[in-house]
This record gives C-alpha cells, structure tokens and sequence, in this order.
C-alpha cells in the first residue's frame, strides 16, 4: 500500500518555484512583449496583421503537436525508470538555450523566430507535464487543491518579478526601440534558468527504478505502457472525461494566453501605460484567483470550483468581444467618455481570476485522480489533452480570425468553454478519487 504524506515545506517550495520560474517564458515570450514584437514588428503586415497572427498560431500549435507525440511516452518511460528529474532538467535546459537565441529574430527573419518559437514552447510546455507529475507525492488528497493553489500564485508572482526589468529597462514595443526589446529573449532565460535553481535542489524523486526487461529499450517499453494505460482507461472514467472537457477549456485559455495583449494592441488600440497596467492586474488577480480558489477547492472540491471557473471564463469572452461596443454605449446612453482600453483592464481582471482558478483546479484533479505509480504517465496524458487542445485552438483561431478578423473570432472561445462544461458535469470526483485510492492501496492491479 502506497500512502499519501505531506512533504516537507522547502520540497514544496522547491516545486512551486519551478512555477515561479517558467512564468517568466509565458508572460514575457507568449502573452506581453514577443507576441506583440512578432506580429507587428518582426512580421509587420499592417494594418491588420493577419499574416503575423496565422504565424503566431502555426508556430505555437506545431510545437503543442510535439508535445502531444512526445509526452505520453516520456511521462511512461519516467515512472518506470524513475527519472522525472532528469526529464525535467533536460526540457528545462532546451527551454533556456532556445529563447536566449531568440535575440536573433530581426524583422526578415520572421522563419527564424518560427523555428524558435517551436523548440522553446515545446521544451517549456512538456517541462510543464514533468513537474505537475511530481503533485500527487507532495501530500494527501485534502492538501493537493492548496499545493498547486500556491504554486500557480507563485507563478503570477515570478512573472511580475521577471516583467520588471522589461517595464523599467527595454521598455516598449516598437520599431523604434527594437534594439532594446530584442533582450526579452534572453532575459527571461536567464531569469528561469536561475529562478528554477530551488526546484532541482529540493524535490525529490520518489519513484523506484525497475530493469528493464531484456531486449526491450526504453522507447519501446514507453510505447508499450502508453497502450496499456489506454486500454485500462476504462477503470479511470472520470479522469478520461476530465480529459476531453480539459481539451476544450484549454483550448479557449492558449487563445487568450496567445492573443489578450495582441487583440489589445490590434482591436482595443490601448496606449503603453494601459498595456503595462493590464499586465500588472491581469497578474495580481490570476495569483489571488490561483491561491484563494486553492483552498475552495479544498472545501467545495476540485470538480466545482473547476466548473464555477468555466462560467467565469464564458462572461470575461463576452466582455472582451464587446469591450469597443460598451465604451460606445457608455457615451451615447450614458453620457460618459469611458475609452474601450480602460473597459478591457475591467475585463482583464475578470479573466484573470478565471485564469489562475481554471489552470490550478485541472492539476488538483489530476493530481486527485492519479495512482502515484502512474502520476508521471497520467499527467502526461494530462499534457497531450492540453497541448492537443493548444495545437486546436490556435490553428482554429489563426484561420478564424484571416476569415473575419480577430475581434470575432475571440468569440469561438465562448464555445470552447461552454462544452468544455456540460462535459465536466459527467464527472464524479468522489468516484474517480476513490478508484486511485484502490490502486495506491493494492485493490485494483494496473
């Protein structure tokens, strides 16, 4: 029987600061400043840029497919040779080294930062399944909502560490200061390859290495235990059907991920100082949405608050589609002059909440109905649903948006998440932690 313990607080603290330290690669390089830098600068196809989106989601969603290949049979190769660390170590390191040479991508070298962009979202977004295996051995069931809570909050918070040196050194995005914004690259490498330092230090790899069997190399072993767990599926219903409804909601989450700050420079036309105060809010509430929904999810349970967080994702899409049309209203009916930027950093706050809550609640279900001899293989299937829903919800939104402009387009995410929630009301959390309890317990044989 395998029991489920509370690890020590530095261990802990060391996990979360592999959150604390990628967060500087998603803010800065996906969402702010070089999605931004690529589109409008590198690609440059003015006035509406559909040129530089369609290669924004084709980069993004080529390395996403990578991810879905590869995760499932590293995450199984993982468990049976008891390597999570040395994974994650790699993916770190390929993670770092690529968005460094991302300082090389100039205006006419657009297929350079393609190429780029695939190598360094990959590494980053499979080294995203490697340390969400190690929650389930963190601590008990009650504790997991709280552990990974904290974890996306420290996240939020290393993003705004890591954004400070853009807002007071490079500055803005523009031709003009092309010179300066171009060390984005390597700032926020540098900023994770040091901020990660605690993650390697302090978690322990609990899993116990096993031969392998004579004749059978890894990949082939890996490949193996991939059909199995797909064949014994049916035993984990309720973690199957978390991962279709994860499928579509995060498929609505990598569009806003990719496209919030573009949408606010291309749609909303927000001023600098607006865009540096959206990042800030955007980052306190998705850090006190992360942390407080932790512990509701401790109290109403994971597959709730995952719910409650669909609907609040629902109403931030529809206010992001009508932003320009509720400014307009605020003036004719009103009679008040509120410009659309400031309506969109409301909404931002609200998308948010929304963001840090959704992500969390995902990784404590997992974690919940997980069997800690599966976590690392699990959560890499966790890994393909989401990465295959990246690969989807780009490709779908970058050709949406050549068709009818990225305004509309925004509203395919409303979609996403509506089905994404009558799915999840075919879960039952009860049930699908007590089928990994029977096989941490030795009830049920894998």
């Amino acid at each position: 029987m395998t029991t489920r313990i509370r690890a020590p607080k530095r261990e802990i603290f060391g996990w979360a600061m592999f959150d604390f330290a990628n967060q500087a690669y998603t803010l800065l390089i996906i969402t702010v400043v070089f999605g931004d830098l690529f589109t409008r600068i590198i690609v440059g196809d003015a006035p509406d840029y559909r040129l530089g989106n369609l290669l924004w989601s084709l980069a993004l969603s080529t390395s996403y497919l990578l991810v879905v290949v590869c995760s499932p049979v590293a995450g199984a190769i993982m468990d049976y040779t008891a390597s999570k660390k040395r994974f994650l170590f790699a993916s770190y390191l390929l993670t770092v080294v690529a968005t460094a040479a991302l300082y090389f991508v100039a205006p006419g070298y657009a297929l350079l930062g393609v190429a780029l962009l695939i190598v360094s979202n990959f590494a980053y977004s499979i080294g995203e399944a490697f340390i969400a295996s190690f929650l389930p051995g963190l601590g008990p069931p009650e504790d997991l909502g709280k552990i990974s809570g904290f974890g996306w909050a420290l996240g939020y918070v290393g993003g705004m560490v890591s954004a400070v040196f853009v807002l007071l050194v490079l500055g803005d995005v523009s031709a003009e200061n092309f010179e300066r914004i171009r060390w984005v690259g390597p700032w926020a490498a540098a900023f994770f390859l040091i901020a990660a330092i605690p993650t390697f230090l302090w978690v322990q790899e609990r899993g116990r290495a096993r031969a392998l069997p004579p004749g059978t190399g890894l990949m082939r072993m890996g490949i193996a235990r991939v059909r199995q767990t797909l064949t014994r599926l049916r035993t984990h219903r309720d973690l199957g059907v978390l991962f279709v409804s994860v499928f579509f909601s995060m498929s609505g989450i990598y569009i806003i991920i990719a496209y919030a700050f573009i949408y606010g420079a291309q749609v909303i036309g927000w001023d600098e100082s607006v865009r540096t105060l959206m990042f800030v809010l955007v980052q306190i509430t998705a850090a006190v949405g992360a942390l407080g929904f932790g512990f509701i999810q401790d109290r109403l349970g994971a597959l709730r608050t995952y719910v409650i967080t669909l609907v609040m994702w629902m109403l931030a899409i529809a206010l992001i589609y009508l932003t320009p049309l509720l400014s307009e209203l605020a003036h004719d009916v009103l009679g008040r002059d509120w410009p659309a930027q400031y309506i969109f950093l409301v909404v931002g706050c609200v998308a948010g909440l929304s963001l840090g809550a959704c992500q969390s609640a995902t990784r404590t279900l997992v974690g919940l109905f997980s069997p800690l001899s599966r976590a690392g293989e699990l959560f890499g299937f966790w890994g393909l649903s989401m990465k295959l829903a990246g690969m989807f919800g780009l490709l779908a939104i970058g050709l949406l948006q050549v068709l009818v402009g990225l305004q509309t387009a925004i509203l395919f995410c409303v979609v996403l998440f509506a089905i994404a929630l009558v799915v999840a009301l075919g879960i039952d959390e009860p049930r699908g932690r007590a089928v990994a309890s029977a096989h941490d317990a030795g009830e049920l044989v894998w």
